[in-house]
């Protein structure tokens, strides 16, 4: 990281924030390359004893990418259950992560539920935040995966969520000025349909708000959110190999782009328009768990994942599929920038009842 996060501080020994949040909140609690076999079995346990019938006991959300597909191989070979894996096509899917997709479903042999969020409201959706001029344009996708995903679960009634997020190569999280918004925010959501939209109504756009979440679904329902990735040894490049030798899964070119449109927002539209990066955090969060060093990370971030070529197919690709044209796109591009801040928001309201949970012990946290 670097000095692109307003919100970096240093000590007096010239440790940066970060690095203090990893090694006071995180390592203390978790070896990215030691297995808690007794706690991931706990876990395993648990989740059969909270449904004791051939039903599916837990839910997962398959994107193709790393994460999500290790889990399912974790959650279904390792812990022994049973999930009901969902795929949500917002439109941006690559074939690359299609692909993923079926050599994960068919090497394990499971059945998928893909639901296809109504490209109308995404797209409309999508234009009404990029015109809103600010960087969390991903958060579009982010509300169709989630909500769709606990309102799935819900249906279903699943109590447990399992979650590729971890640690190992997520461990030092992006500032919410790079478009690392908390939650989904149904207030921002209304706001920027409100000043940015298309003057009609829009009614297929999924999307829970997260107090919604945190209240009805965590507390009322009991849902539970499980990081069994942060239980076990999960080495980023290990576990591509293990998923390419035993499914023929291929790894991609980097993070998130399992995602058309991520792929055009993290490697073209957010460091080019806004100058914010999110490789150095990606990297980041590999060089403190010894999984890259600062050399090779420097290397990488010093020239595009992409080609000049191909990102400018993307942006092509980009326009056409929002039925917008280049030069409309690029006017979007060039159009003043905002902030988050200068919409309805509930963000004081999230950080406070976060806070409020940590306090009494109903959350843990481990991010600054």
């Amino acid at each position: 990281m670097d000095t692109s996060d307003p919100n970096l501080v240093f000590n007096e020994e010239g440790v940066c924030s970060y690095c203090m949040n990893y090694e006071n909140n995180i390592l203390p609690n978790w070896r990215s390359d030691i297995s808690n076999s007794s706690k991931i079995l706990a876990l395993s346990k648990s989740i059969k004893k909270s449904t004791p019938t051939d039903e599916f006991n837990c839910i997962i959300g398959l994107s193709g990418g790393l994460d999500s597909s290790y889990v399912t191989y974790v959650a279904t070979e390792v812990m022994e259950l049973k999930p009901l894996i969902v795929h949500v096509d917002a439109g941006w899917n690559t074939e690359q992560s299609v692909g993923n997709i079926a050599k994960i479903i068919d090497g394990l042999g499971l059945d998928l539920y893909t639901e296809v969020v109504n490209w109308e409201a995404v797209k409309r959706m999508q234009l009404a935040f990029l015109r809103s001029g600010i960087p969390d344009q991903d958060l579009v996708q982010d509300a169709a995966f989630f909500s769709v995903l606990y309102k799935l679960a819900r249906r279903y009634k699943i109590k447990h969520i399992i979650t590729g997020s971890n640690f190992s190569t997520e461990c030092c999280r992006e500032p919410i000025e790079w478009g690392g918004y908390l939650g989904i925010d149904k207030a921002l959501f209304n706001d920027i349909w409100l000043k940015c939209g298309d003057g009609k109504p829009i009614k297929d756009f999924p999307i829970i708000d997260i107090l919604v979440y945190k209240i009805l679904y965590q507390r009322i329902l009991n849902m539970k959110v499980n990081h069994p990735l942060n239980l076990i040894s999960f080495v980023k490049e290990t576990a591509e190999q293990e998923l390419h030798s035993k499914f023929g899964w291929q790894p991609f070119v980097h993070k998130h782009h399992e995602s058309r449109f991520t792929r055009f927002y993290e490697d073209y539209w957010l460091p080019r328009r806004f100058g914010f990066e999110k490789r150095k955090a990606h990297f980041s969060s590999l060089i403190q768990t010894g999984q890259m060093t600062r050399k090779e990370a420097l290397k990488r971030i010093a020239k595009p994942e992409m080609s000049e070529h191909f990102l400018s197919q993307e942006f092509e690709y980009v326009a056409s599929k929002l039925d917008i044209s280049n030069d409309e796109l690029k006017e979007l591009f060039e159009a003043p920038k905002r902030s988050y801040a200068e919409f309805r928001n509930k963000l004081k309201i999230i950080k406070l009842g976060a806070n409020f949970l940590r306090a009494v012990g109903l959350e843990r946290r481990h991010f600054n």
